[in-house]
């Protein structure tokens, strides 16, 4: 009874948040008995050498063995991925799909140049910053040890990361790659003469339908979207 309460609950989550959890659990528990992380690894020769294409996506999925550090990451990926599912993105799958790509092919190419070969925790980091910037008044418990305003909150997973031993490198590209998405998204479509300039694939919007919700979101919703179906007024 207890595993299909569990089970009943998990399907209540919402559809990417579940899907990107899973995979990084299965991910993780694979790695225990199957695979080597040196099999999950982003290195560009393999990938486009070897033709191992999965490590474009593998790298973000693992997060280091079954420890305090996996369960840390695994809490925030699920919570704040969660946050902006329900949150901002309501509604929006296609558009929060076009996110995690944006973000994945941006951290790619840059951790290429910094030689990080896992990108997941930097995902996290992204995750979190764009919630954090779209609730700025929201006010943050940080395990009980200290209560400050969203915004504050990439900067404290990221000292906490390096009490863990990780390098700060991840998080500040995940940050980097947070704030670029944020300005282009919610903050440059709305000064004098900006528009929006990530627009969603149409490919991505026939696959995962977009709902009209009534949401609050900084960011403009412009009849140029192809997710939209009809002109939008203000916000969205």
């Amino acid at each position: 009874m207890a595993w299909q309460g569990l089970t009943a609950e998990f399907l209540q989550v919402p559809v990417v948040t579940r899907a990107y959890t899973a995979a990084c659990v299965l991910t993780t528990a694979a790695v225990l008995e199957l695979l080597s992380p040196f099999q999950l690894y982003f290195n560009p020769h393999l990938v486009f050498r070897k033709l191992q294409v999965w490590r474009l996506v593998t790298n973000f999925l693992f997060f280091g063995p079954l420890g305090f550090s996996f369960f840390f990451n695994m809490l925030f990926v699920f919570r704040y991925c969660r946050m902006l599912e329900e949150g901002s993105f309501r509604g929006r799958t296609a558009d929060f799909v076009f996110m995690f790509l944006f973000g994945g092919i941006l951290m790619t190419l840059l951790g290429f140049l910094g030689s990080l070969f896992f990108l997941g925790q930097a995902l996290t980091a992204m995750l979190v910053y764009v919630w954090s910037r779209r609730s700025p008044q929201m006010r943050v418990n940080f395990f009980g040890l200290l209560t400050f305003q969203a915004p504050f909150l990439p900067w404290a997973l990221m000292g906490f990361s390096m009490l863990l031993g990780n390098s700060i490198l991840v998080d500040l590209l995940g940050i980097a790659v947070g704030h670029i998405y944020y300005f282009l998204e919610d903050v440059f479509p709305n000064q004098p003469g900006g528009k929006r300039l990530l627009l969603t694939p149409s490919f991505l919007c026939y696959w995962m339908p977009q709902k009209r919700t009534p949401i609050t979101c900084p960011s403009l919703r412009s009849s140029q979207d192809p997710c939209s179906s009809d002109p939008i007024q203000g916000q969205g």
